[in-house]
């Protein structure tokens, strides 16, 4: 690579969650970024998105921010879901423990904004510019420029600037989908309630008949609450008679608070045509929204960052060819159709558009009174959760997966494609886990201590189970022979599963998984 591509950044316009983690990424793999927000100061009033999953949790840890958020969020344990008066049941996850990374944690997007906001500006090789709305987009086969007021010129553009996206619009990318016509209340709540650590669902309560509810508990004993409401549903009016207390009342009681924030707004299901043109990419809102019942939209939009980072940076290095970065659109727009896929289904049930589908979810609901495993019949949202990549071109393949478990919230077997689970190791001699040695180069875990010498300038770090694995946790997760290798992408994913250390497979894996061939 030129000194001049060298020093040339990456364009990111939005500076949300989306754009600042790609920027932070970005730097992390030592490749300068130039953020543009249009705003002069982003809007930190309300939750907004505010449930952050376990995986995700692991790239804001490497973006260098999880450790605070932890400790701010809440930790919800118990999800309930109700039906008119009766509980039909609950979820239990188990507490992670101290130390261990929990499978959600409620935070507002505020906060992690802010967090991942004053990590930005500390970093030299991020350029965080707000008032700098985005007029005109030029790209040719050396770079992009972009026109925000002052002009800047840089080798790649990520627009991640949400759902009313300029980027997409000036790219004349296409944007279908539907919005449902029901609104959404959403109001942010101050209150002592008696049920903490705990999601609420109601089905049908008498207080909202027809339609749903659904609790979340913030930090700073502050509660999110959602109400279905009507199409012609008026917010001003609603709180000047008196009628938005008394539905508040419904749910708190007696008990005293404060109204923090409250919104009124409808849901969408979109998807980009494309994640990609030449050298301008989509990330975030700006290339797909989901209702919000799984919290797969600001999960995924971070996942879509952490995809794109690692295959900039080794394309911007020389470590991969341009081409590589044709499988993020193939990789985060098959994420997309699943999420569309499993939240349309979910809005199906939650906002029924025809009679068979209104007939369906009563017939569902009544019938979860009394069935031995209510959860299969109903749908509050299936919960977020990473996408597995076996059809992408990066992907060696290790066999057939016919019997792959494609059901939402199924046990993923770590085969190549699925992100390499979690556990601990020893590392430098002292604990830690598997996850937190990903993130820059590729990670090769071998069984033993036979580490092949490779001829391959790719990035790449060996780790054998015998030294890592005392306890033997990793090997059984990872489903280890005596002589298996795993190849590990920078985003945590499983390039390949080869079972032997044999240097050409190892390498072959290696190169496949950057583009080249």
């Amino acid at each position: 690579m030129s000194s001049r591509n060298a020093m040339e950044p990456v364009v990111v316009v939005g500076a949300g969650p989306v754009g600042l983690v790609t920027a932070l990424l970005l730097a992390r793999h030592g490749v300068p970024s130039v953020v543009l927000e249009a705003a002069a100061r982003r809007d930190p009033s309300g939750s907004r998105a505010i449930c952050f999953q376990r995986d995700v949790l692991d790239v804001l840890d490497r973006v260098g921010c999880a450790e605070q958020l932890i400790a701010r969020g809440v930790t919800w344990t118990t999800g309930r879901t109700y039906y008119r008066g009766d509980e039909l049941f609950s979820v239990t996850f188990p507490d992670a423990g101290r130390g261990a990374v929990p499978p959600w944690i409620n935070i507002s997007q505020a906060e992690v904004e802010r967090h991942l906001r004053d990590l930005a500006a500390a970093e030299p090789l991020v350029d965080l510019r707000y008032g700098h709305p985005v007029g005109e987009v030029h790209q040719d086969g050396r770079g992009v420029e972009v026109d925000a007021g002052v002009t800047v010129r840089g080798s790649h553009l990520v627009g991640a600037d949400g759902g009313h996206s300029t980027v997409r619009r000036l790219l004349g990318i296409g944007f279908p989908g539907r919005t449902f016509a029901d609104r959404f209340l959403i109001c942010d709540i101050r209150a002592d309630l008696p049920f903490p650590s705990e999601r609420r669902f109601y089905f049908d309560p008498e207080w909202n008949p027809g339609r749903q509810v659904l609790v979340h508990q913030c930090p700073d004993g502050t509660w999110r609450i959602d109400w279905q409401v009507p199409a012609d549903h008026d917010l001003d009016t609603e709180r000047a008679s008196g009628a938005l207390d008394a539905r508040i009342r419904k749910i708190v009681g007696d008990v005293p608070y404060e109204i923090v924030w409250a919104t009124v707004y409808r849901f969408h299901e979109r998807r980009a045509a494309t994640f990609a043109s030449g050298r301008a990419f989509l990330a975030g809102d700006a290339a797909h929204l989901y209702a919000p019942f799984g919290a797969r939209g600001l999960n995924s939009g971070i996942q879509d960052a952490e995809n794109l980072a690692w295959k900039l940076a080794f394309v911007r290095h020389g470590w991969a060819p341009e081409g590589l970065l044709a499988s993020y659109d193939a990789e985060r727009r098959a994420a997309a159709e699943e999420n569309l896929r499993v939240t349309t289904r979910t809005m199906e049930f939650l906002v029924p558009q025809t009679s068979a589908q209104r007939a369906h979810r009563l017939e569902s609901l009544e019938k979860a009174r009394t069935h031995p495993e209510p959860r299969t019949i109903i749908d509050s949202g299936r919960l977020a959760e990473p996408f597995w990549y076996l059809d992408s071109p990066l992907t060696t393949p290790s066999g057939p997966v016919d019997d792959f478990p494609l059901e939402p919230g199924a046990v993923r077997p770590p085969v190549p494609g699925t992100l390499c689970p979690d556990g601990p190791c020893v590392v430098s001699g002292g604990p830690g886990r598997l996850r937190r040695l990903f993130g820059t180069g590729f990670v090769i875990l071998t069984a033993n201590r036979r580490a092949p010498e490779l001829e391959t300038d790719v990035p790449h770090r060996f780790h054998a189970l015998d030294d890592i694995d005392a306890g033997g946790v990793l090997r059984r997760a990872l489903r280890a022979g005596p002589d298996t290798v795993h190849v590990v992408r920078p985003d945590g994913h499983l390039a390949a599963v080869l079972p032997s250390c044999d240097p050409g497979p190892v390498t072959e894996a290696l190169h496949r998984a950057c583009g080249r061939r």
